[in-house]
C-alpha cells in the first residue's frame, strides 16, 4: 500500500467533512501519542503482556486495541454525541492495523 503524507494546512481542516476531518485528529492524536508512548506496536506489546499477567490468559496486542474499540463504543452508548470518543476509536481502528503481523 502507498504512504501518503498528511499536511496541515490553515483553513483546510475546517472545510473537511465531519468522518474526513475526524480521521485527520485521529492521526493527529496517534502522532501525539506516539511521542509520549512510543511505536504503537511497542506499547500494545507492553499493554498486552501486562493484562495476560494480570487476567492469567494470553492477550495480543491486536487484542488490547480492539478491547479498547469495544471501551470506546461502551462510552458512545452513554454519550452518543462524543467526538471525542468516536476520534479514539478511529485511532484504535489504526493501532489494530499497526499490530496486525
Amino acid at each position: 500500500m502507498k504512504k501518503m503524507a498528511i499536511s496541515h494546512h490553515h483553513g483546510v481542516h475546517e472545510e473537511l467533512k465531519p468522518g474526513a476531518s475526524m480521521l485527520l485528529d485521529a492521526f493527529s492524536t496517534i502522532a501525539e501519542r506516539g511521542r509520549v508512548y512510543g511505536p504503537i506496536l511497542q506499547n500494545h506489546e507492553r499493554i498486552a503482556s501486562l493484562w495476560s499477567t494480570l487476567l492469567e490468559h494470553p492477550v495480543t496486542p491486536v487484542q488490547v486495541a480492539m478491547m479498547m474499540v469495544a471501551l470506546k463504543l461502551a462510552r458512545l452508548m452513554e454519550t452518543p454525541d462524543s467526538e471525542d470518543s468516536a476520534v479514539d476509536i478511529a485511532g484504535y481502528a489504526a493501532c489494530i492495523r499497526e499490530c496486525q503481523k
